[in-house]
């Protein structure tokens, strides 16, 4: 297949997957496209099944600019393209069964405020700080990104700083505004997290996103570069904010965990951990991941409020700030006793995932089946619910 001819096909898939309003396109050998459609995975059965030389052509034409190590020695690679509509898309290139597979995601084509995902304004002030370290945390597909996109697009409207992203791809744009912004790519800009990290210290940041924090030495730097002056922002694959914690102490042998610890206690300053769920009915809320057709055709209010057959995700979140009280259970590994220091810090800004559900369920958001699956404790759930409504409160 020649090269015109992989574009062509790519654009043209797109194309399809903005006209469908898709959030994910999966090209595999001897398979029709698929598209993920509010959140459906369904196979294109009017097209023809894709042969593997068509595919290998369309993954060396998306990723004829990145350096193709990866791909060999791990088998998948990273990337980001922008369409001919001018969306883009971030995609992985990987090795199944000694063939080649393509997985892309459409990405918003502008950022969203903290309330548009679900979260509260106040979470704004962390861009404020001067330094310590910010993880976002929750599974693949959770939204960190576009959390993390927000709060840099905050600190780019509002900070005269330095900001330096390493990313693994870039998903989001910036362009400089009240802040200088510079954008590293692993793979093209840089061969790793951890080389960029370190250099990143000499080029006179103020504020650095780390992608992803994946290995020792890359969240031991990122531990020293907020304990020097920096305000950090990264994500964690973890399912709540202890385990966040407890996940980024564990890279470390055992007896270096005390330390790391300590010096924990003394930079984090907020974790914010969120998954994405499928609302239930016409009062199911917003589209946590409005797409940019949609955008098109329809107001954030209006589709908020429209009555509609269309499944819509929203975002349930627990956010754990960390106090002086947070900090010491932090220091003395007491992570048990962290979660009813959240139950107990609304007026810091904190809440437990149960307390989120519940304001989603009560207000109409999700069904009590998505909430009670969701929940760590589903009797601590339908007491904050009973709660709630006493009081007449409803999300």
């Amino acid at each position: 297949m020649l090269e015109e001819q992989a574009a062509a096909l790519l654009n043209e898939l797109l194309a399809e997957c903005v006209r469908l309003d898709a959030s994910d396109l999966h090209l595999a050998p001897g398979l029709p496209p698929y598209l993920r459609v509010e959140g459906i995975l369904e196979p294109q059965e009017h097209r023809p099944r894709l042969a593997p030389a068509e595919i290998e052509a369309v993954a060396a034409w998306m990723t004829r600019d990145l350096d193709q190590t990866p791909l060999r020695t791990t088998g998948s690679l990273d990337g980001a393209l922008t369409g001919k509509s001018g969306a883009r898309y971030r995609f992985n290139v990987f090795r199944r069964q000694g063939q080649l597979a393509i997985s892309i995601r459409q990405l918003e084509d502008r950022f969203r405020t903290l309330p548009e995902l679900g979260l509260s304004e106040s979470l704004y002030r962390m861009c404020d700080l001067p330094d310590g370290l910010i993880v976002v945390a929750g599974p693949t597909g959770a939204g960190k990104s576009t959390t993390l996109a927000a709060f840099l697009d905050r600190i780019n409207q509002t900070r005269r700083c330095h900001l330096i992203t390493i990313e693994d791809p870039i998903e989001y744009v910036h362009t400089s505004k009240t802040a200088l912004v510079n954008q590293r790519q692993v793979g093209t800009d840089t061969c790793g997290f951890y080389e960029a990290l370190v250099a990143s210290l000499r080029e006179d940041p103020d504020v650095i996103l780390v992608g992803e924090i994946r290995d020792l030495n890359t969240i031991r730097t990122a531990i020293v570069a907020a304990e020097t002056g920096h305000l950090v922002f990264t994500t964690v694959h973890a399912g709540d904010c202890v385990g966040a914690i407890e996940r980024l102490v564990a890279v470390f042998p055992a007896d270096e965990q005390d330390g790391i610890r300590r010096q924990m206690s003394l930079v984090l300053r907020a974790v914010i951990a969120q998954h994405l769920l499928v609302a239930d009915g016409p009062a199911g809320g917003r589209s946590f991941a409005t797409t940019p057709q949609r955008e098109q055709h329809a107001s954030n209010q209006v589709l908020e409020t429209a009555v509609s057959t269309r499944r819509t995700r929203v975002v349930t979140s627990e956010v754990l700030v960390v106090t002086p009280a947070v900090a010491n259970l932090i220091a003395t590994a007491k992570s048990n006793q962290i979660y009813s220091a959240m139950e107990a810090g609304g007026a810091a800004g904190m809440q437990t995932l149960e307390q989120d559900l519940a304001r989603l369920w009560v207000g109409g958001r999700i069904s009590e089946m998505t909430a009670v699956a969701m929940a760590k404790n589903p009797n601590v759930l339908r007491d904050r619910v009973a709660r709630m409504r006493s009081a007449g409160r409803g999300g």
